[in-house]
């Protein structure tokens, strides 16, 4: 294959402005920039026959292909969407949005011709070359004046005007007078050494206004994040410029912004990919623009569930997964300024396996729906070691329902035809943590014993299909205090009343309560469990009190209750912590709920198992 260098592009992009044409270079050399802890830029020096230029700079979507070596020094290319941009000391900087590889370095092996390097306001620079075709006689190919073995060249006849706009009614962009025009600049270009800059993005996400108090004074802040095909930044408007620019703006919405203050970013606080954010000033001018349909949404960059464990505390990731669960919202009192809060725990599972517990707050707590195990995108969660792994949705998060992504539809591919069968292994619920241990974690009985649950410093929670092959009936009843809150043992006076040591109080009657200690089982072992009041009755099929009147009056049908129960499966939920009772150290499991064996969810499971199994 031929490929035609276009000769003159460099010239039309650095003299002219132009931003239309799609220029087919030859890449010289690639160095890359450090960029602290954003992903790394790459800075390309570029042929185009004539000229070279090194003013070249990859944009970080398209960093793969340096890394994966399709993009290296030699290999041909054709520039299908760049950025021209000025920095504030006139130097331009050509960002590459978008290109295709046309030929591999090894393919070409050699640099094209002897193009000079270019230099500014030169006259060599200042006539663009006709096309030439590959059928023009000699004498008309510049490309072999220059030694370019051949290599035609073509150089597009008509180049667009860059992108410029001026003012539109009474909201400026630029002084009053509406004259002058502004460039708009990619965003990842933006620095704090700039004073005059536009931006054209999209706000992909927008935080509700917080205020504050302490002995400074009063204040009130909202926040956005901002996109654009070049990157994103997170901006902050205060005080007045709160009321001046919250109402104007709008989530998915495309605006200009131009003179804003840029300072080194918080990462504590975002997960915005730059190392810069932006201030609304005094100064600052937001406008519409009707013309950004090409610009992306919001931008992530997802961390797999399993993946979780080996991020620090308190970082912010991205991360995408089917709600496989969720709980009801509650209302919890924050203790720092006593407003009472909505918060609900979601349970997401990805292509992994692996299921992680995460906290929706407020807002997105109250109108969360999980009924149809919708697909979850969040962008900046923040990663907790209270529970094993969990995650907390910020208010700077961007929480997003069915996204319309590549990753989005895939997962929800992955869940319907197999992930669903799945019951996930859940990071959440290893290391303990809440009362009733989060989400399900399934484990046979022998599993738990080879993996040692319960014997570090907080309990484990897991769950599993087990039968019950045994109840010991001896004093798993008790007379209990009868008031509502109270199940403290009471003391029989012989006259009619029972006394409660913890209320103080006698009564004339008793409630009864249970302790059931059984031996539950499975295919592999078995293991004695501790279950209280509700699992007890689950597991007997009657009420306390209807076993403590048949106690009474009917010991045989209360015998033959306890002897249906046996061989029966249920699903258990079981706490085990490693507890020590006159120097003796053991194993105590207790029931923390129980319910009867959904068969045909058991059987998708196992044999799912059985296929995961097959496969190792």
């Amino acid at each position: 294959m031929v490929c035609h260098l276009s000769e003159g592009a460099i010239v039309a992009i650095m003299q002219k402005g132009e931003t239309s044409i799609k220029p087919i270079l030859q890449v010289i050399s690639i160095r890359p920039i450090t960029t602290g802890n954003s992903p790394p830029r790459y800075r390309l020096l570029m042929s185009d026959g004539l000229n070279t230029l090194s003013s070249f700079m990859l944009a970080t979507q398209l960093n793969l292909l340096v890394e994966n070596s399709q993009l290296s020094s030699n290999c041909i290319c054709q520039i299908n969407r760049f950025i021209v941009n000025t920095l504030k000391d006139g130097r331009k900087v050509v960002i590459l949005m978008e290109l295709d590889v046309l030929k591999s370095a090894e393919e070409v092996g050699v640099k094209i011709g002897n193009p000079s390097p270019y230099v500014e306001g030169h006259g060599q620079q200042q006539v663009v070359p006709s096309p030439v075709s590959a059928a023009s006689p000699p004498a008309s190919k510049p490309q072999q004046q220059n030694g370019s073995s051949g290599m035609s060249v073509t150089v597009p006849k008509a180049y667009g005007a860059s992108k410029t706009f001026g003012k539109a009614g009474g909201s400026s962009l630029a002084n009053s007078s509406g004259a002058s025009q502004a460039k708009v600049v990619p965003i990842a270009s933006l620095t704090p050494y700039q004073s005059k800059w536009t931006i054209c993005a999209r706000v992909t996400n927008k935080s509700q206004i917080r205020t504050w108090s302490n002995s400074r004074g009063e204040g009130k802040l909202f926040s956005i994040e901002l996109v654009d095909e070049s990157g994103e930044i997170r901006a902050t408007a205060f005080n007045e410029q709160v009321d001046k620019f919250f109402p104007i703006i709008d989530v998915n919405k495309v605006y200009y912004f131009s003179k804003g203050t840029l300072k080194i970013a918080n990462k504590q606080f975002s997960a915005v990919k730059n190392d810069y954010e932006m201030t609304f000033s005094n100064e600052t001018s937001v406008m519409p623009c009707e013309d950004g349909h090409n610009l992306p949404t919001v931008q992530f960059d997802f961390t797999r569930i399993d993946d979780l464990e080996s991020k620090p505390k308190d970082s912010l990731i991205d991360i995408i997964g089917i709600c496989k669960n969720y709980e009801d919202a509650v209302k919890i009192t924050v203790k720092s300024n006593n407003r009472e809060v909505s918060k609900r725990n979601i349970y997401l599972m990805d292509m992994s396996g692996k299921m992680v517990s995460a906290t929706l707050w407020g807002e997105d707590a109250d109108k969360f729906d999980g009924s149809r195990q919708p697909v979850m995108a969040i962008k900046g969660a923040r990663v907790s070691d209270f529970g094993g792994r969990s995650l907390s949705v910020l208010s700077s998060s961007t929480v997003i329902v069915n996204p319309d992504i590549p990753e989005a539809h895939k997962l929800r591919g992955w869940f319907d035809s197999e992930g669903q069968a799945l019951d996930g292994v859940s990071i959440s619920d290893l290391k303990g943590g809440g009362t009733t241990g989060g989400n399900t974690n399934w484990k046979t009985l022998y599993e738990v014993k080879l993996e040692n649950l319960g014997q570090g410093d907080k309990a484990d929670y897991f769950s599993s299909v087990a039968t019950v092959v045994y109840l010991r009936k001896e004093n798993s009843m008790y007379q209990a205090c009868p008031t509502q809150d109270c199940n403290k043992k009471v003391i029989d006076q012989q006259n009619g009343l029972y006394r409660c040591e913890k209320c103080d109080r006698e009564f004339p009657n008793f409630k009864y309560r249970m302790i059931l200690s059984v031996n539950i089982a499975d295919y592999q072992e078995n293991q004695w469990v501790t279950c209280f009041q509700e699992s007890a009755e689950a597991i007997l099929g009657q009420s306390t009190a209807y076993l403590g009147e048949l106690k009474e009056k009917n010991e045989q049908a209360f015998e033959e209750i306890f002897q249906n129960a046996n061989f029966r499966s249920f699903v258990f939920k079981i706490r085990v912590k490693l507890e020590t009772y006159n120097d003796e150290s053991r194993i105590k499991a207790t029931v923390m709920d129980v319910k009867p064996v959904d068969y045909r969810e058991y059987s998708r499971r196992l044999i799912a198992n059985i296929r995961r199994n097959a496969t190792m």
